[in-house]
C-alpha cells in the first residue's frame, strides 16, 4: 500500500514516516521543494504529476503556526497558517480520493491540535485551521463511507519535538509538563501510534471522530 505524508522530514511527521515504512508500507513524504503547501501552484503540480498510481493511505501533517494577537496577526502570516493548514491538505483530498473511490479503500489521517478543541491566546487564526480541518474530517467521512474509506483527525497536545526544544527554554517545557495531568509531553512516537492506527486497514469501523493525545490536558 502506498502513503502519503505531508511534513514527514521532522518531529511527528518524521515519526508517522518511520512506522509506516517499518511495517512495510511505501511512503512518499515529499520535501518542500517538491511540494510547497504555501504555493497553490506547488500543490497541483504534485497533484497532476501523481494522480494516475494515487494513494491508498493520506496523512495531512504538515502545519504552521504563527503565534500572535489578532491585532498583530500579518497578511502573510494568515494566507500561509490558511494555506498550510486547511486549503492545501483539502486539494490534496480533492485530488487524490478519487482513486481512493475508485479502489472502494482508504484511510485519511488529518493531524489537528488540542488548539482546535480549547484555545490559547495568541492562537486565532491558527485554532481557526485546526477546526476546519475537523471539519473537513466529518463532512468526507460522511461522504466517503460508502467507498470504505475512513477518515479520521488526530489532534496532538504538547509533543517534545525539536521545534519544542528550540522555541522553549527548559523552564518553559516545565511549566508545560506541569500543566499535564501525565506530568510530561509526548513523544512524536506515541503520536504516531494513534496514526498508524487509524491509518491503516486495521481500522475498520472508527471513521469521523477527532482523538485528543494530550496527556489529559483539556479534560482538566
Amino acid at each position: 500500500m502506498k502513503v502519503l505524508v505531508t511534513g514527514g522530514s521532522r518531529g511527528i511527521g518524521a515519526a508517522i514516516v518511520v512506522l509506516y515504512r517499518q511495517n512495510g508500507y511505501i511512503v512518499e513524504a515529499p520535501s518542500r521543494q517538491e511540494m510547497d503547501l504555501s504555493d497553490s501552484m506547488s500543490v497541483q503540480r504534485f497533484i497532476s504529476a501523481r494522480q494516475g498510481s494515487g494513494y491508498d493511505i493520506i496523512i495531512n501533517n504538515a502545519g504552521c503556526n504563527h503565534i500572535n494577537d489578532i491585532d498583530c496577526v500579518t497578511d502573510d502570516d494568515l494566507r500561509e497558517m490558511m494555506h498550510v493548514n486547511l486549503l492545501s491538505p483539502t486539494c490534496l483530498l480533492r485530488g487524490f480520493v478519487p482513486y481512493m473511490k475508485e479502489h472502494h479503500f482508504g484511510r485519511i489521517v488529518n493531524i489537528g491540535s488540542i488548539w482546535g478543541a480549547i484555545t490559547k491566546a495568541g492562537r486565532s487564526i491558527y485554532s481557526a485551521t485546526k477546526h476546519g480541518i475537523h471539519g473537513i474530517t466529518m463532512t468526507l467521512a460522511l461522504e466517503l463511507a460508502p467507498f470504505g474509506i475512513l477518515v479520521n483527525t488526530v489532534a496532538p497536545g504538547q509533543t517534545m519535538t525539536d521545534l519544542t526544544r528550540k522555541n522553549n527554554s527548559e523552564d518553559a517545557i516545565k511549566r508545560m509538563e506541569q500543566d499535564i495531568p501525565l506530568g510530561r509531553l509526548a513523544t512524536p512516537e506515541e503520536i504516531a501510534k494513534v496514526v498508524f492506527f487509524l491509518g491503516n486497514e486495521g481500522n475498520t469501523y472508527i471513521t469521523g471522530q477527532q482523538i485528543l493525545v494530550d496527556g489529559g490536558l483539556t479534560i482538566q
